[in-house]
């Protein structure tokens, strides 16, 4: 397996930039959100606020917090350097000092406070929509301009048609004819006097900016190169490289940029945007993908267009969404711009009313809606599916289903819905509907009964859960399913790419035999690799989503089913599942079924087999699979 032996470790200014700020990137963002918890700010773009006498001496949280802000200026003037296209100036909000020659365009607007003067701030509804209003025109302005000068500072010349700088002759005869020739060049007596004024005439200035320029180009040039050299040294990396380009669409544009923005290909270069996520990065704390992005505070992302996404994961998605190489039958290629806080809410407003009365026919008596909230009103209502797009290959034999479920601390949380005012949420109520574990155990139930009578499967199926860490509780079937349940432990945050490496781990040692594994990029599946079948269920946004929709785009071997959870008549709900729409359309492989409140489970399981299977399995075919599900369940002890 080439590109596994030892190898130098490569590294740039980028990279060391994102070592040293991966350090407490993670506990930086824990402490904000616990403060802002503690403080009873409910948007994650808020952050407290306290005004004191003595800033430096307050020993309030906030205050700690700002003042471990003002200790990592260091870092984010380094990380700022790395990633700063020409043009740009770093920037901070760190006040406590050089306040008065700092660059921050985002000083002047108004913040979600208002005036100032409390000792103990809390954002105002209507200064919060403000800001929001000044915000986002402010990013749309600078990342335009940032935009066009990026394109100013690029070569005017195709930096790799430029010659190399010829090397001069060693003529060491002593001729006459050199002799002569020497004599025959001496510059006359008015060249003499221009150049002892160091007077040069137009000609001369403009051949020596040309010269000046060319060895500007031939030094890019040389960097590029030393750069691809360094992160893909052998041939089965820059195999792996190449396919992963293909299979996102973005070869034509990857080597456009190449030739006609040279500058930009670098800095995106030496990011790894041209290649798949390294496998080490899916079970660290923090990476370059989970960076956060704060242009009010200076935390820059990688694109010249950066200001307005949350992380660098979801920077690079919605670069490579905007990069692919589509076919558009003549229309121009459809720009993906990533909604602002006002329209993903007002998005998810028109999500929400389109819900509708599902059919009688599914309904249940022993829905767990029904039997552990006898006193609720009937099922919610639900936002149809969109209709099932068979673009894969309906399930074959040879396919592997596995399940991969979310068990952070929101599983097993009483669920409630944000109340707002304006843009700002104020307050947290509580919906009469089961947990959302208790509807997860639910819909794994009904579904792996069905697909175990279409699959004819009495092995079961392979359960993987996840919150901060994986787990695999093993195989999961009508037998063991209240004892391997017992076992699940629910509790920790939501990063669903630890467990996606764990679910990628056992497909491929399972069919080891058709997969490669490389140093850095982990598996890699050849032209035969069975498909895997997933089947993920979760009930909000994880940490690192943008993550493993990015990683997807690029894989044609895995199709992903997710059934989303939420509480009956969330904004945040329907966003997130705006969001899944939008990767679902994108990815032909990925399809999504999402259920708000009291859930009907026989409406759920039906569509998710839809899409699953990869065919339109029918109300009778599913009522079927249902008359000869497996025996009774096993009694917990």
């Amino acid at each position: 397996m080439g590109g596994n032996e030892a190898r130098a470790v490569h590294t740039n200014s980028v990279i060391e930039a994102a070592k040293l700020r991966a350090r407490d990137e993670q506990e930086m963002q824990n402490r904000l959100q616990q403060i802002q918890w503690d403080h009873q700010i409910f948007n994650d773009e808020i952050e407290p606020e306290h005004e004191a006498k003595h800033m430096l001496t307050c020993a309030c949280d906030i205050h700690q917090y700002k003042t471990r802000k003002q200790n990592r200026v260091a870092v984010l003037k380094m990380w700022s350097e790395a990633v700063m296209y020409p043009g740009e100036k770093y920037y901070h909000d760190c006040y406590y000092s050089q306040q008065i020659w700092n660059n921050n365009p985002y000083a002047r607007i108004i913040t979600p406070y208002g005036p100032v003067g409390r000792v103990r701030q809390k954002p105002v509804a209507r200064y919060h929509a403000r800001w929001l209003v000044e915000t986002i025109r402010l990013n749309s302005s600078l990342n335009a301009t940032a935009q066009r000068i990026a394109n100013q500072y690029e070569p005017t010349e195709n930096i790799w048609e430029v010659e190399d700088e010829p090397v001069a002759a060693n003529d060491g005869d002593g001729s006459d004819t050199a002799h002569h020739r020497s004599d025959s060049l001496k510059p006359s007596i008015l060249t003499q006097m221009r150049r002892s004024l160091s007077l040069r005439s137009s000609e001369e200035r403009e051949s020596t900016r040309k010269a000046k320029r060319r060895e500007e180009y031939r030094e890019l040039r040389h960097t590029i190169l030393a750069e691809e050299a360094g992160r893909w040294p052998d041939p089965e990396s820059r195999r792996i490289v190449t396919e992963y380009q293909e299979h996102l669409g973005l070869t034509q544009r990857i080597a456009a940029l190449r030739v006609h923005r040279p500058m930009q290909y670098l800095h995106l270069l030496r990011a790894g945007y041209f290649e798949p996520i390294p496998v080490a990065w899916a079970k660290q704390n923090s990476n370059p993908l989970k960076f956060r992005i704060e242009a009010a505070e200076g935390w820059r992302g990688l694109t010249p267009t950066w200001r307005g996404y949350e992380n660098t994961a979801e920077e690079r998605l919605y670069w490579v969404l905007n990069h692919r190489d589509e076919s558009t039958n003549g229309s121009e290629p459809r720009q993906w711009l990533k909604p602002d806080v006002i329209s993903a809410l007002e998005m998810a407003g028109t999500r929400m009313a389109t819900a509708v009365d599902l059919p009688p026919v599914y309904e249940a008596l022993d829905d767990i809606c029904q039997t552990q909230t006898p006193s609720a009103v009937g099922y919610s209502r639900q936002v149809m599916p969109s209709p099932l797009r068979a673009i894969d290959a309906p399930e074959l034999p040879t396919d592997n289903t596995m399940i991969l479920l979310d068990v952070s601390g929101s599983m097993d949380f009483d669920p409630v819905r944000p109340s707002y005012e304006q843009y700002m949420v104020t307050r947290y109520e509580r919906t009469m509907q089961p947990k959302n574990k208790d509807v997860a155990k639910a819909v794994i139930r009904r579904f792996t009964d069905a697909l175990a009578t279409h699959d004819q499967n009495r092995e079961g199926y392979q359960l993987v859960t996840f919150a901060n860490k994986a787990a695999y509780m093993g195989y999961i079937n009508h037998r063991n399913f209240a004892s391997v349940w017992s076992q699940i432990t629910v509790g920790g945050g939501t990063r669903v790419m630890a467990g996606w490496q764990q679910v990628k781990d056992l497909h491929f040692q399972r069919h080891a035999g058709f997969a490669t594994y490389h140093a850095v990029y982990g598996w890699q599946a050849g032209p035969q690799m069975p498909i895997l079948r997933l089947l993920l269920l979760l009930d909000g946004e994880a940490t690192d989503m943008d993550e493993f929709e990015l990683e997807l785009l690029s894989l044609s071997w895995v199709h992903v089913t997710i059934f989303l959870i939420g509480a009956d008549g969330c904004p945040h709900h329907h966003r997130h599942a705006n969001e899944l729409q939008r990767i679902s359309e994108v990815n032909p492989h990925v399809a999504f079924v999402d259920a708000q409140g009291n859930t009907p489970e026989r409406y759920v399981t039906h569509e998710l087999l839809k899409r699953h299977l990869g065919y339109e399995v029918t109300l009778s075919e599913f009522e079927e699979w249902e008359r000869h599900a497996p025996p009774a369940y096993e009694t917990p002890a």
